[in-house]
């Protein structure tokens, strides 16, 4: 049997990251078992899904590189199939029409749990054998609901939590299509999975309970049952439910705070899954390990710390012409046009073993491409009277030197020895000066970079003055 997975968004809101992690798992076990992994919409809820939420949706699975093989499907495009389903099922008895008025149903929940029982619907419109059901009202468009077994158990092993057993007295009928004739959710997720033949259904374990329910839905409906595998949410970095105010609300926030994909990927797919303690791997290796086995039913704790060692180790490792597309639209952004010189990826193979993030990167060379602000506190304290001396001296004797790295350096060799002084007196103020702060790379590579017209300028500004 082919492997079919799915990942089902609900376009009310952006992908975020517990999302995000759902749709990797899924594709990764797609991959694993060289099967099809499928995008389907499920924007059944017309009032809040927006079509900017579907291109989010969209536009973050593209980014993190998560291909689908088949969709993106839309349960709206679907409803001539859904309501196919439930004329099929009110002909075999396995639905009926409820004229449960909305004021019934909130009396009857009202005087459930005044007397301290579960509310639930009561089954009054529910055909049985030599029962005699209420007069149908006039002017009242009915639910439809499914004629739920009432005993037995619902049972199935998770390929997460384990066993999960639920007795079918606990649940009632579903409503399985509105009085407006629009079906629910529960309803078009078991036609969807079976029409689409998903053998493995990987999601939160917020749908735990819906499980019950739509494994009795596909039974009644002949289909085969797919197996359930249910992940743990996720938490903060302090403990609670991850959301909103703990950082990024869209998995696209994560390219704009300066993440890159492969670095997100990563991260994920070890927040809740492990293979030994292996910390850094490609998505072609992942795929190649992934199980759900190996998935632990626990809340797994989001670190930020972490995802940010591992954006570093990736910015490391990334192209450096890759690189420079993305640093130079990021410094576009700012208002900082990229020259021709210096040569950006040379820049950013000075700086990127410093950087955290890409928009530290862009942040951190912007200065070889403007005059950067200087930071009067570093000014203070380095660019004293008794460096301008320094300063002319290494001015005088960079007019001619050949612009490598190792001529920039033998002068500034040269100029400390004269004076006496140690280095630091020389290269803390030249930071300054060329970069607009006192921490920087190496100030001979710095300055070989900035170029020699550049360099003079910057130095002779407490000169002129």
């Amino acid at each position: 049997m082919t492997v079919r997975t799915r990942f089902a968004p609900s376009p009310t809101g952006f992908l975020h990251i517990g999302g995000a992690r759902t749709a990797l798992f899924s594709w990764a076990y797609a991959r694993k078992h060289a099967g099809q992994f499928i995008l389907r919409i499920e924007d059944t809820d017309v009032a809040r899904s927006t079509p900017e939420a579907v291109q989010a949706i969209l536009d973050g699975m593209n980014w993190l590189g998560l291909s689908w093989d088949e969709g993106p499907f839309y349960q709206m495009q679907r409803m001539e199939r859904y309501r196919e389903v439930i004329d099929q099922m009110l002909t075999e008895g396995k639905a009926y029409r409820c004229y449960c008025s909305r004021e019934e149903l909130d009396a009857l929940r009202e005087q459930q749990m005044a007397s301290g029982l579960k509310p639930r619907y009561d089954g009054r419109w529910r055909p049985e054998p030599g029962k005699l059901l209420p007069e149908v009202p006039a002017g009242v468009e009915p639910v439809i609901r499914f004629r739920n077994p009432q005993a037995g158990v619902v049972e199935w092993n998770d390929l997460v939590k384990g066993s999960i057993s639920i007795a079918n007295s606990e649940l009632d009928d579903l409503i399985i299509a509105r009085a407006d004739g629009t079906p629910t959710y529960n309803f078009c997720v078991v036609v969807d999975d079976w029409d689409m033949g998903i053998t493995q259904v990987i999601r939160g374990d917020d749908h735990v309970n819906n499980t019950p329910r739509q494994i009795n839905l596909l039974q009644a409906l002949g289909a085969t049952v797919p197996q359930y595998a249910h992940l743990s949410m996720i938490l903060g970095d302090d403990g609670q439910k991850l959301s909103k105010r703990h950082g990024a609300v869209s998995v696209t926030q994560y390219h704009d705070d300066g993440y890159l994909p492969e670095a997100v990927l990563n991260y994920l797919a070890r927040l809740g899954w492990s293979h030994g303690d292996d910390e850094i791997f490609d998505m072609a290796q992942f795929c190649q390990w992934f199980d759900l086995d190996h998935i632990t039913p626990s809340a797994a704790q989001f670190n930020t710390e972490k995802l940010n060692w591992l954006n570093a180790h990736y910015i490391k490792l990334a192209d450096l012409e890759r690189l420079s597309a993305d640093v130079a639209q990021r410094l576009s952004a700012q208002g900082v046009s990229v020259a021709a010189e210096p040569a950006l990826p040379a820049v950013l193979a000075l700086y990127r073993e410093r950087a955290n993030n890409l928009n530290e990167l862009a942040a951190s060379v912007a200065y070889f491409y403007r005059m950067p602000p200087i930071d009067e506190a570093a000014y203070a304290k380095h660019v004293s009277a008794d460096v301008l001396p320094l300063l002319q001296s290494l001015s005088d004797a960079l007019q001619q030197a050949e612009w490598t790295v190792e001529a920039i350096h033998a002068a500034l060799d040269q100029v400390v020895k004269a004076a006496e002084v140690k280095f630091p007196k020389l290269a803390m103020p030249l930071r300054v000066l060329l970069t607009g702060g006192a921490q920087s790379p190496s100030i001979d590579a710095v300055m070989c970079l900035l170029g020699r017209e550049t360099t003079l300028q910057r130095m002779h500004l407490p000169l002129a003055s």
